[in-house]
């Protein structure tokens, strides 16, 4: 029996508040310098290529598995790009898949319990909800990444 929990913010919100991060972080792809985007790190943190690499593999296989209610193992970098146009391409196919799917979720889906990636039993507004917060703790790091370049990162809050 599907339940429906008290709403603090609409459906259509929370994508568009998902949609605005994603915004966020497609900016900071485009500014960040083709060679530092794949190669440049800190104390031993992935270059920001390899988080872009598990956001893209987080975001819509985990989506779709709970649109579809197949649950797959996650799966990182399996197609390797290797220019940061191939990376705003992927990004922005992504952000088109995400629209598609979060249009077959009924707002009772947000309380029902999925397995994300075979690994994490949570109800489904959790499983979003990490999604978001998993990329702003990259973007994060991206933004470190720049200020360590000289480069000034776009404003946090301009999604």
């Amino acid at each position: 029996m599907k339940t429906l929990a008290a709403q603090v913010i609409t459906q259509e919100d929370l994508l568009k508040h998902w949609q605005g991060h994603r915004a966020l972080t497609r900016r900071l792809i485009e500014i960040f310098p083709e060679k530092d985007f794949f190669e440049f790190s800190i104390g031993g943190m992935r270059p920001f290529a390899k988080l872009v690499d598990e956001l893209l593999a987080i975001a819509v296989p985990g989506l779709r598995g709970i649109v579809t209610k197949q649950t797959e193992a996650f799966s990182e970098g399996g197609e390797k790009l290797i220019f940061k146009a191939q990376y705003l391409e992927k990004w922005d196919e992504a952000t088109e898949e995400i629209n598609t799917y979060w249009e077959q979720l009924s707002i009772e889906d947000f309380s029902e319990t999925f397995n994300l990636f075979g690994q994490y039993e949570f109800p489904i507004i959790q499983n979003i909800l990490y999604f978001i917060d998993n990329e702003v703790h990259h973007r994060g790091q991206a933004y470190v990444y720049l200020r360590a370049l000289n480069i000034e990162p776009p404003f946090f809050w301009e999604r």
